[in-house]
């Protein structure tokens, strides 16, 4: 019989609850656009963002690698048997209050801001890695909305000038089957970038456990976290959809397309440089982008500013929870 702590079993399983939930609340990015051009139905859409959102996790661990090592130190964290469940709460806490209210926040940010919280919580200042966080969470998180809104823009764009002489209806009829191909790469390259996060906390909690000795990603690890992210995302989230596809602007399937393939190259590029980026922000800024050349009046900028306050609290909000949470915890430890 294994001799497994059943601390280290909460653990594992409330990731995966996260994981879940990340599934829930981010399938939107991959198929809002795709469902609101009426391009696939809501329930084919779902399933093939599932059943591609399974097959980008298994592509790459770099990111789990930044979200394991690359915030807090394991160093200074590893006598803390309690920090990733308290990082987890935080996280969680923030998905379903962002989802209850249909708000496309950032669950990768609301798991790094819980993870945050948690280690200053435990050890003040000195168990976060500044440098790492600066280089692979701060310049990201402020350069992936600026480069989906430009990218989204220029594409658009460009198709502009190469179907400008084209009738509307053909270039609808063309962008209709090509944006099924840009809904699954999106799909892939949210399974690649989110999945990942949850991947590195256990992994960061089989650390800490002393389960492993050095930080490498288990196969087990990967497939338990990309059937939780797949199962999630089946389940849909319909108020974020509605959200993304329909209050920014009203899209057809070439906008769809446009902002769609933009959000997926640069979330494939952050993937394999192990930079957890915001799938979230990176697609909505990307349909603002795409909004924005159709006529600035068309896109509905009151959106942009609530969500944009939703991304500015999202790390303060879940650190504030992990850390609390971490206290909690710590008031309970005869418990574990």
């Amino acid at each position: 019989m294994l001799d497994i702590p059943l601390l280290l079993v909460i653990i594992i399983f409330t990731a995966l609850i996260f994981d879940f939930t990340n599934g829930a609340h981010d399938c939107a990015n991959a198929i809002a656009t795709v469902v609101s051009t009426k391009v696939l139905s809501p329930r084919t859409a779902v399933t093939l963002a599932a059943l591609l959102n399974l097959v980008g996790a298994l592509l790459g661990t770099e990111v789990a690698n930044t979200l394991g090592s690359g915030i807090v130190r394991p160093e200074v964290v590893a006598g803390s048997h309690i920090l990733v469940l308290a990082a987890l709460f935080g996280a969680i806490f923030w998905n379903s209050i962002t989802w209850y209210f249909g708000i496309p926040s950032s669950s990768s940010h609301a798991l790094i801001g819980g993870l945050m919280g948690a280690s200053f919580a435990h050890a003040g200042l000195e168990s976060l890695n500044f440098l790492s966080i600066f280089k692979k969470i701060i310049v990201p998180l402020l350069a992936s909305p600026i480069a989906g809104f430009i990218m989204g823009g220029l594409l658009m764009w460009l198709i502009y000038l190469i179907f400008a002489k084209v009738n509307r209806p053909l270039v609808n009829r063309i962008f209709r089957k090509s944006q099924m191909l840009s809904a699954g790469v999106m799909a892939l390259s949210h399974g690649l970038n989110d999945a990942q996060k949850t991947m590195g906390v256990i992994t960061l909690a089989l650390l800490i456990f002393g389960r492993i000795e050095t930080f490498h990603v288990p196969l087990w690890v990967k497939l338990a976290c990309a059937l939780a992210m797949a199962a999630g995302t089946a389940m849909g989230g319909w108020k974020i959809v509605k959200t993304m596809g329909h209050k920014i602007f009203k899209m057809e399937p070439v906008h769809g397309f446009a902002a769609e393939t933009s959000a997926a190259m640069i979330i494939g590029c952050a993937s394999m440089i192990g930079a957890p980026i915001s799938t979230t922000h990176t697609i909505t800024a990307s349909i603002f982008g795409v909004g924005s050349t159709k006529r600035l009046s068309a896109v509905r900028w009151g959106v942009a500013g609530n969500l944009i306050i939703a991304w500015v609290i999202t790390i303060p909000a879940s650190a504030t929870v992990g850390a609390l949470s971490f206290w909690g915890l710590e008031l309970l430890g005869g418990l574990f």
